[in-house]
């Protein structure tokens, strides 16, 4: 699952990631929340930090909360490179960390390691 609050971000990264994988979208962070919650329930989470209402480490914090959740990967995709950004994401449970502007295969690579491949 994609949580992408920037339109042509979510539209390309879905669009990449559905010719390997089935794909939902969620363009905030309650959004995510709701649809990771729900069956199918998503074998992983790519997440940007910077989103309304709730931001992507809020939405890391409840997956970690949740039992049916809490294994799910986690990949966070942002902006925010600061090394103190990073920790952050690192400590709330992301497998990786990826900062924008990103390479495709980039996230291609990470979201395939992370889900065992």
């Amino acid at each position: 699952m994609i949580a992408e609050d920037d339109p042509a971000i979510a539209s390309m990264l879905e669009k990449v990631l559905s010719q390997h994988y089935d794909v939902a979208v969620a363009h905030d962070g309650k959004q995510a929340i709701l649809l990771a919650s729900q069956p199918p329930r998503p074998a992983l989470l790519l997440l940007d930090v910077m989103m309304p209402g709730l931001d992507g480490l809020g939405v890391a914090a409840e997956v970690k909360k949740n039992p049916e959740l809490k294994g799910v990967p986690i990949i966070f995709l942002t902006a925010k490179a600061g090394a103190t950004d990073v920790i952050k994401g690192i400590q709330s449970g992301a497998r990786h960390y990826i900062t924008k502007p990103f390479k495709i295969d980039d996230v291609l690579s990470k979201v395939k390691k992370a889900l065992g491949g």
